[in-house]
């Protein structure tokens, strides 16, 4: 299993953006990555995902505001947010091995994404 350690989250305001860094202690070539996130009083829920090679599956609720990307140079995984809300408030985690619907068993620590005026 690969270690993942997210990074990038913080503090902004309605409408600004925000990238999250997922890096990976191991080769990513081979694995589906994704992104999910879980707020308060809630289950964790897909966000987006990447196959392996590059098919792209995202949440209803972030569609064409957040971009998934990998870069499997640097073992790597990416999410772009942009036209953050305060219902995008939670802790955002990176997941390794599972398909484009589904999470594997690597999980990262979390980071915090907060959107508060």
């Amino acid at each position: 299993q690969v270690q993942l350690v997210e990074s990038g989250g913080g503090l902004v305001q309605p409408g600004e953006s925000l990238r999250l860094s997922c890096a990976a202690s191991g080769s990513i070539s081979s694995n589906a990555m994704g992104w999910y996130r879980q707020a308060p009083g809630k289950q964790r829920e897909l966000v987006a995902t990447i196959t392996r090679v590059g098919r792209t599956n995202y949440a209803a609720s972030v569609q064409g505001r957040f971009t998934i990307s990998r870069d499997n140079t640097k073992n790597t995984v990416y999410l772009q947010m942009s036209s953050l809300k305060p219902e995008d408030t939670a802790v955002y985690y990176c997941n390794a091995g599972g398909t484009m619907w589904s999470a594997g068993s690597s999980w990262g620590q979390g980071t915090q994404v907060t959107v508060s005026s």
